[in-house]
């Protein structure tokens, strides 16, 4: 007969992934890993918004990619639960060869036919860090998150794709994608829930939704020039 107990409580680990509030970027260009770039005033509002929505969990342990405008989100967390905030480079944005200038057909990098040799390959992708490496570093920087917070739960602040690209990994989709469709709006968290050290599930909340202009939404269609609303550049 067998002896073993029941999994307790201290078995679950929950690890939420969260990207960044809106960016305060007038010009309008693919920001990526430029320094300087920091939250709007409503960015600002989003992170407080998460901060409160977070304020009863058990968190013990708040990361962020040393990016401005993720730190900036993580910082009314870690202060809510009165943690020191620490930085992972593994949570940064995604390299990309078009990073400080405007990306678009007619009014952009795409402009120049110098640049569309890096569009030859959109299953690697060819114009920026391979979707494989996203997954191996940011599966490390989960890991550690869970491994900090052991049977309570943790905040990492990152930034869109390689958020949803290791959302696809864990949820075997295949990784190239169409960056549209990207279940992933600014202030959003994906949740990993760990049982010991393995993922048992995957959820998705946006507690800022309400704060998220419409055009921004997962699935939104794209503004048009000239009808205002901005655009979303970097993540």
């Amino acid at each position: 007969m067998s002896t073993t107990s029941p999994k307790s409580d201290s078995d679950v680990t929950v690890v939420h992934l969260m990207r960044h509030g809106e960016v305060h970027n007038p010009e309008g260009i693919l920001y990526g890993r430029l320094p300087d770039y920091h939250l709007s005033e409503l960015g600002r509002q989003m992170a407080d918004r998460v901060a409160e929505h977070l304020s009863s969990r058990d968190v013990t342990h708040v990361v962020a990619s040393p990016l401005e405008r993720a730190q900036e989100t993580a910082t009314p967390i870690a202060k809510a639960h009165g943690l020191d905030l620490g930085s992972d480079e593994r949570l940064i944005e995604a390299g990309n060869v078009f990073q400080g200038k405007t990306f678009g057909v007619g009014d952009g990098a795409l402009k120049n036919p110098e640049n569309w040799k890096h569009l030859v390959n959109p299953f690697k992708p060819s114009w920026g860090e391979p979707y494989v490496e996203q997954v191996v570093r940011m599966m490390g920087a989960l890991d550690a998150a869970k491994d900090a917070a052991r049977g309570h739960e943790a905040v990492c602040v990152s930034h869109q794709l390689p958020i949803w690209i290791v959302r696809s990994f864990v949820e075997k989709r295949r990784l190239w994608h169409d960056p549209r469709k990207r279940q992933c709006t600014l202030a959003s968290l994906t949740t990993f829930t760990y049982r010991g050290d393995k993922i048992v599930s995957v959820g998705y909340t946006e507690p800022a939704r309400d704060l998220v202009p419409a055009h921004l939404l997962a699935g939104a269609k794209p503004v048009k020039s000239g009808q205002g609303g901005g655009k979303a550049f970097g993540a």
